[in-house]
């Protein structure tokens, strides 16, 4: 039987998703903890593959197992074998032609900045970080030259495994909130590093080194030397994941400070 599970997770003690040999990822942590439920090693398939540092409030992610466990049990089981950094929000049965990368739909991230002369303390690990002034106003008018489907080469790793750097950027808004900047970005699907280079391009254009129509050059250009280093995972969240109705998941109640924003 296959089964999906919503997780959140602080990402700042793990070393990404993905499995490694030597552990200390959230899929080691969550595989373990399965295990120990289903008697049986298990291996696990997320929506999203974060990296290290990053955090996410609305993961998915499926497993296959013979054991029979009513859902309430995986969750409540599973939650007394993760460390306090992970936590399972819920556990559903799906069809076994479910799967949680190829069946989303659509993913949505946020970047939260803390722009200040001085560096943050109880956000450490939790927000990014710019001390210099940032226009929001110049950032936005780039933000939406990214906005609709694009070869995003200029915005993914070297490492990135992608078959295609095309994607539908299908939002990218930018709110302020006093001292904190929030980038909220939708698409179909992103590649490695895409949402941390855009904002670091956007956090070039508002700090005045490029002018709004650069971010245009960079995405036609298609060169990664081009754009704007890489920027922190600290700040980078992953709050959803859409499916369609069929396969009836339960919903994620998200924190409302990630909650969709309203068109500047």
């Amino acid at each position: 039987m296959r089964i999906a599970l919503g997780l959140e997770y602080d990402g700042s003690g793990f070393l990404g998703w993905q499995t490694q040999p030597g552990g200390g990822t959230v899929q080691d942590a969550l595989e373990a903890a399965l295990a120990a439920i289903a008697g049986a090693p298990v291996r696990v398939q997320c929506a999203g593959r974060t990296d290290t540092g990053v955090h996410a409030l609305a993961q998915v992610a499926h497993f296959d197992t013979a054991a029979e466990r009513p859902d309430s049990a995986w969750v409540k089981g599973v939650n007394g074998h993760l460390p306090r950094a992970v936590s399972m929000r819920w556990a559903a049965r799906v069809p076994d032609d479910f799967h949680a990368r190829f069946s989303a739909t659509a993913r949505r991230y946020e970047y939260v900045l803390i722009n200040r002369p001085t560096r943050p303390a109880v956000w450490d690990g939790r927000a990014g970080w710019f001390h210099l002034p940032l226009d929001e106003a110049r950032m936005r008018e780039a933000a939406q030259l990214l906005v609709g489907e694009h070869d995003f080469s200029a915005f993914r790793s070297a490492e990135c495994q992608a078959a295609s750097p095309v994607r539908t950027l299908r939002r990218l808004e930018i709110r302020r909130e006093g001292e904190v900047l929030r980038f909220s970005l939708e698409a179909n699907a992103f590649l490695h590093h895409m949402v941390r280079n855009i904002v670091g391009c956007l956090v070039y254009v508002g700090k005045g080194k490029h002018p709004p129509q650069w971010i245009a050059e960079v995405l036609a250009g298609r060169d990664r030397a081009k754009a704007a280093p890489t920027f922190g995972p600290q700040g980078l969240y992953l709050t959803g994941i859409d499916y369609d109705a069929r396969w009836n998941l339960p919903r994620f109640q998200v924190d409302p400070m990630f909650s969709p924003m309203e068109q500047p």
